[in-house]
This record gives C-alpha cells, structure tokens and sequence, in this order.
C-alpha cells in the first residue's frame, strides 16, 4: 500500500485546497490581511479623539436639499482628518474650532456614509467630555473653557 493516501477526497488534500480556494473570497481576504483597519482612520477603533480644525457644510444628495451641518477633525492619535456630522438640531452650534470631540461611525452598511450626506463616515458623540445629545436636549451646559 501507498505511504499516505493522496486522493482527490483525502481528507489532507480536502482541507489543502478548501484552505487554498478561501483566498479567492474577498471577505475572507480583506479580513485576514486586516486591509479595512490599515485604511480607517479609527484604526479599527470604536471612537476616536480629535481637534476640531473647522465648521463645514455638507450638501444633502439628491433628491434631498439641505446643508448637513458638519466640522473637520483632525484624529489625535495619528494626525488624519476627517469629516463628521453633528446630529442633532443647532447641534453645529455647541461645537467650536479647537474643541476635542469624540467621533464614532455614523453607522452605514460596511463603515461607508450614511443617508444624503456624501463622504462622511463619522458623528461627533461628545464635546469638550460633554455628551453632545445632553447639550442639544439642554440637559447640560458646556463648560467654559
């Protein structure tokens, strides 16, 4: 007899191949060579710190019209900007330049945009340690600085 079994339905040659042919899945590619948190500005991380660098305006898409009220961060932790919205109404007014803010993704299929707002990708949660739902709903009031 053979020194080890070699066929197509060997149970080594089975899991050879089914372990060779998961490479072609995209999925399974970009999870395992972690590409998705190389290219996030959060570093895979849930919430991130930042500076505000200035106040935006983002225009809704279509079919929608409207200024989505946003700020520039600049991520403490390795110097990336990026764009968030401030939900929530006159929400764009508690937060000044040079404020720290908390960011978090806003919550779109696979860590994309949501809604009308192109190329914004996070929310701003807290200002200056403040939560900023608390400052809109006017349940607190934002320290002076």
């Amino acid at each position: 007899m053979s020194k080890g079994a070699r066929g197509g339905f060997a149970a080594r040659k089975l899991r050879r191949s089914r372990q060779r042919f998961r490479w072609k899945d995209a999925e399974y590619k970009r999870r395992v060579l972690r590409l998705d948190e190389k290219a996030d500005p959060l570093e895979g991380a849930p919430q991130a710190r930042g500076i505000v660098l200035e106040k935006v305006g983002v225009e809704a898409k279509q079919p929608n019209s409207a200024i989505r009220k946003c700020v520039r961060v600049q991520i403490i932790k390795n110097g990336r900007q990026v764009t968030a919205f401030a939900p929530g109404e006159n929400a764009i007014n508690f937060i000044d330049e040079h404020d720290e803010v908390v960011i978090a993704g806003i919550g779109g299929a696979k860590g994309r945009a949501k809604g009308d707002i192109p190329g914004v990708r996070y929310q701003v949660v807290m200002v200056n340690g403040i939560s900023l739902q608390e400052l809109v709903r006017g349940r607190k009031e934002k320290p002076a600085r």
